[in-house]
């Protein structure tokens, strides 16, 4: 075995790597095999091989065997001593880089519905805009599922009990729904209402392009068809049409609830409520300007999240 007054060559220093300047630094502090594998988590022989590899590199003994453990040779306590100015350096440049970090900025893209942006989340963007003043947003309109993995869209923000397996994202709160009328038509508020008398009424009801919701399913088996005298192929209209007068329909409580001239009819059925869900695809989510959307956005509407449950009525009801 060579020993530590062997001379070692700037070629064989040129070729230590981390690994191994962390491998001495650990057994030095550990007086041993087993100890050092521990904190490395690796195992005791990988090792052994590995210090042996590294002193037959470098022409060098780097430990002595003593009956109290394993001490460092000269060369060893260098190698030692060089490991501990690293993780210093390192330590100060990972401060350093955190104490300027860059504001996350650029655009981003966004999709949700019209329903969604024009009754809650427009406020919500507007706090986002002030807080981050550097990220655009570019805001897609539609129901249907834009494609994340091709960028159509960096972040969704969708009503929906079945977001995509491919998507990442967490369900902020749950819609509600009641049925609503004309405040004017229910003067009592409908506290003394026969249910029953509800289907003898006209209905604004959602068209057959939202038949898989479980509230446009309702009325579609319980209101006799002739009762239906208003259809819509968005639920933007809904609560103006109920508004309107023209008929009683199932609306959103975070929309009718905002609304003096509607009044509930029911209490709100939880079997028509659908998640609200903001989402993103696996490979943005670590994106400094997605990170911020989704924390910033995500806390902002769960606030909201009483209105969005309905549990939160005007006064006058």
């Amino acid at each position: 075995m060579p020993t530590e007054t062997t001379l070692v060559s700037t070629a064989a220093v040129h070729q230590i790597a981390w690994d191994d300047i962390r491998l001495v630094k650990a057994i030095a502090e550990a007086k041993g095999m087993a100890g050092a594998a521990e904190r490395l988590g690796i195992n005791h022989s990988t090792v052994f091989r590995r210090l042996g590899q590294l002193e037959n590199l470098l022409g060098v003994k780097l430990f002595e065997r003593h009956r109290a453990g394993y001490a460092p040779t000269p060369p060893g306590e260098e190698i030692t001593a060089l490991a501990e100015r690293i993780e210093e350096d390192l330590a100060g440049v990972s401060m350093r880089l955190a104490g300027c970090a860059v504001s996350p900025a650029g655009e981003l893209r966004v999709t949700t519905n019209d329903t969604l942006l024009m009754h809650l989340l427009t406020p919500v963007f507007a706090a986002f805009r002030e807080a981050y003043p550097n990220i655009r947003l570019d805001i897609v309109i539609g129901n249907q599922a834009l494609n994340l993995s091709k960028r159509d869209a960096d972040i969704a923000i969708r009503a929906t009990d079945n977001p995509p397996e491919t998507l990442v994202g967490r369900r902020l709160a749950s819609i509600h729904w009641a049925l609503y009328g004309r405040r004017e038509a229910f003067p009592d508020g409908g506290r003394d209402l026969d249910l029953l008398s509800l289907f003898e009424q006209p209905w604004v009801a959602l068209g057959d392009n939202f038949s898989t919701m479980h509230v446009a399913r309702y009325v579609r088996d319980k209101v006799p068809a002739d009762r239906i005298v208003y259809k819509l192929n968005t639920v933007l209209g809904l609560a103006e049409a109920v508004e309107a007068g023209i008929g009683i329909g199932h609306l959103p409580c975070f929309i009718a609830d905002t609304r003096p001239a509607l009044v509930r009819l029911t209490a709100p059925a939880p079997e028509f409520a659908a998640g609200l869900w903001l989402l993103t695809h696996p490979d943005l989510r670590h994106s400094p300007r997605v990170r911020a959307f989704l924390d910033f956005c995500g806390a902002e509407i769960a606030r909201r999240r009483i209105v969005i449950e309905g549990e939160k009525l005007l006064p006058a009801e």
